[in-house]
């Protein structure tokens, strides 16, 4: 499920080839932008990609984020089996590069 949408001026791309998005995690997407955007206000785009390797109970879930902001490339992924919890854990990742790229 690849899908493209624009969240409160941010172009938000989601590329989910294997995978159905649910709506919890869709939700999660928006609230990791409103986060962030309390360190920096200039998110621009904001890069979603899912990746599911194995199949069954030896699946490995990969998730990772880039925002697009002026400056270096702010981009964190994370590796578990939730994919809010490691959206929760990747978010706090791209604040820290966000406010260290200040």
């Amino acid at each position: 499920m690849n899908y493209t949408e624009n969240y409160k001026g941010v172009k938000v791309d989601v590329q989910a080839p294997t995978i159905d998005v649910s709506e919890a995690v869709q939700n999660e997407i928006r609230s990791s932008i409103d986060k962030l955007s309390r360190f920096t206000p200039k998110i621009k785009a904001f890069d979603v990609y899912f990746k599911v390797e194995g199949q069954g109970s030896t699946a490995n879930n990969e998730l990772g984020i880039r925002l697009g902001v002026p400056g270096p490339t702010v981009f964190a992924d994370e590796k578990g089996g939730n994919w809010i919890t490691m959206m929760k854990s990747i978010t706090d990742k791209l604040i820290r590069q966000v406010q260290k790229n200040k």
